[in-house]
């Protein structure tokens, strides 16, 4: 019986930046299985970014899989379609080899947040599925728990990339640039109103004499 998987996950960074990050995912402390990655299709459509890339993994197996596999290596196709206007990446993602074995499908809707601005959503949807008769549910149950501990690490890799490509500092070095920007603008404000009326005195006096 296939297993169906779902998350949520919240990155602190922009729509932007995750969408920046995506393409430099790898490599990354916990990608050390992803052995190579490459770029098949990427072409605009209708204002979207459409992308297919192939990712060749190794995925070592428990002693009880090898009869079934006989590789630790697997190919996985990722495509992904990457929509600037309404800022949504949604990726799909599938193992190529042993389906008959073991098959996982998932998609991922990247967005951003309503709940928390400036922030993005990441949705994971996972269905995995086995046709191996008498031990398929067994095989699922271990897929759904693998795939489970692996998203752990694959959010753990991503925020490594996003935090070295996006520090903190930049963003408090922005925000200060900012406000010391506003304190001197609001100086000059005031000095050019002090400096006005200074010159506007004489010319007032001149006019009303009688006026102390």
């Amino acid at each position: 019986m296939p297993r169906y998987f779902e998350a949520t996950t919240v990155f602190n960074f922009t729509w932007d930046q995750v969408a920046r990050g995506f393409w430099q995912k790898y490599p990354n402390p916990n990608s050390k299985h992803v052995l190579t990655e490459d770029t098949v299709i990427r072409e605009v459509r209708s204002g979207k970014l459409f992308s297919k890339r192939l990712i060749r993994k190794t995925n070592p197996s428990p002693k009880w899989a090898e009869r079934f596999v006989t590789t630790k290596n697997v190919n996985i196709v990722e495509e992904s379609i990457v929509d600037p206007i309404n800022k949504t990446l949604v990726t799909y993602t599938r193992n190529l080899g042993y389906l008959k074995v073991m098959s996982v499908t998932e998609k991922v809707i990247y967005k951003e947040s309503d709940e928390h601005p400036g922030k993005t959503v990441a949705i994971r949807s996972a269905w995995i599925d086995s046709q191996i008769k008498g031990f398929g549910r067994a095989i699922c149950a271990f897929g759904y728990e693998r795939f489970k501990k692996n998203c752990n690490k694959m959010v753990g890799g991503f925020n490594y990339v996003l935090a070295n490509m996006f520090p903190p500092h930049t963003i408090t070095s922005t925000a200060h640039n900012v406000v010391t920007t506003k304190s001197k603008l609001k100086d000059a404000a005031k000095s050019a109103s002090e400096l006005a009326k200074a010159r506007a005195a004489p010319i007032y006096a001149s006019l009303h004499p009688n006026q102390s």
